[in-house]
């Protein structure tokens, strides 16, 4: 059997891993494309035994990087969800996490150049719009991977990736808060859907009969919650004006409580069929918003920061993340930009091989 070797990176961003492409090494036909990630990751197998994917969600994440056609931005960041087992992909959310590792992926692949001991790196989210500042340390003018950041979820410690978000706010839906309301009633239980940077379904955990401190395996073990929340999710995806949800990983799943380890407010993310093992980057802008917006299902569960910048602490199932949130409640609450910070590191560079029957290569093809 004749296979075709695409060049890529292996990396870890942030608390996900996947391979990162230059786009133009890859089929423009969204169809083709999706075929040959599902090969490259191995969806189809819980171990995705036949491909570079890890077999859970966070690890079956792909990044497509070229140069922006966007007046603002440097690099454009088209990302993939390849499902672990159904041989689907979803071109249709973000995600943060992989995006720390697109700065360093720019560089390595010779698209921007370092420029001083920190170099910044404008990135546009192909899939949402969204603009990002990244920025990238590299100590006289060289990339390093190195440093003394941790971010939970991760271990050890490595160079920080300081990330600056900015136009989030209905990042897929238009609008900041979809239904035009701060709640909805779902099948008796009260949501706040909310798009910023990620749209996502807000409920509180003791409304489904949980404390909010579950561990992911605990939550993933709860096969009575995913049979409860899954049918509200698609309810809140119609009225979030985004059609049928069925086979869509957004809108997400989010559940609050109030903090109990000195946060702001404990918070778990769905993916949405299972429990983010820490948090996604997206995801916790739009957790920290509405944690930080009056009216929201997540009223008396936290002592409000009244001004602004705020550092919003999450407190999900390994550790904490913060969020350092610029709004303005003059008029309402209005989210200006949010800021996180992550780490990456470069594992593997190379070319993986799909078989050739499912694409010939650019060349051939063309």
């Amino acid at each position: 059997m004749t296979q075709t070797g695409i060049p890529y990176l292996f990396m870890r961003g942030g608390t996900s891993r996947g391979p990162y492409f230059r786009r133009d090494d890859l089929p423009e036909n969204l169809d083709t494309l999706a075929d040959v990630l599902i090969a490259a990751v191995g969806s189809g197998h819980p171990l995705n035994i036949d491909g570079i994917g890890g077999g859970t969600a966070v690890t079956t994440k792909v990044a497509m990087l070229s140069e922006s056609t966007d007046d603002w931005a440097q690099i454009d960041y088209f990302f993939a969800q390849v499902s672990v087992e159904d041989k689907l992909v979803d071109f249709g959310p973000t995600c943060g996490n992989i995006l720390s590792g697109v700065g360093p992926a720019a560089i390595e692949m010779g698209m921007i150049q370092p420029v001083g001991d920190e170099t910044e790196v404008r990135i546009r989210a192909v899939n949402t719009g969204a603009h990002v500042v990244a920025k990238i340390q590299t100590p006289g003018g060289r990339l390093t991977y190195e440093g003394d950041t941790e971010i939970a979820g991760a271990p050890g410690s490595a160079a920080p990736v300081e990330l600056s978000f900015m136009g989030v706010l209905g990042s897929s839906t238009g609008a900041f808060l979809p239904t035009g309301q701060l709640r909805d009633t779902i099948n008796g239980v009260d949501v706040t859907c909310m798009d910023v940077a990620m749209p996502i379904a807000i409920a509180r955990a003791e409304d489904f009969g949980l404390t909010g401190y579950e561990s992911a395996a605990e939550l993933d073990a709860n096969t009575d919650f995913f049979d409860r929340m899954e049918p509200i999710r698609r309810q809140a995806g119609q009225r979030m004006g985004m059609g049928d949800v069925t086979n869509s990983v957004t809108p997400k799943f989010g559940l609050l409580a109030p903090p109990r380890n000195n946060g702001t407010i404990a918070a778990r993310y769905f993916m949405p069929w299972n429990t983010h093992p820490t948090m996604a980057v997206t995801g916790a802008q739009c957790l920290a918003a509405c944690a930080l917006t009056p009216g929201t299902i997540a009223d008396g569960m936290l002592t409000r920061p009244t001004t602004s910048p705020a550092k919003v602490v999450l407190e999900h199932a390994s550790g904490t993340i913060d969020v350092l949130v610029d709004f303005s409640s003059e008029d309402g609450f209005t989210l200006k930009a949010a800021g996180l910070v992550r780490t990456a590191r470069k594992l593997v560079d190379g070319r993986v091989y799909v078989p050739s029957r499912i694409w010939p290569g650019k060349e051939t093809s063309e």
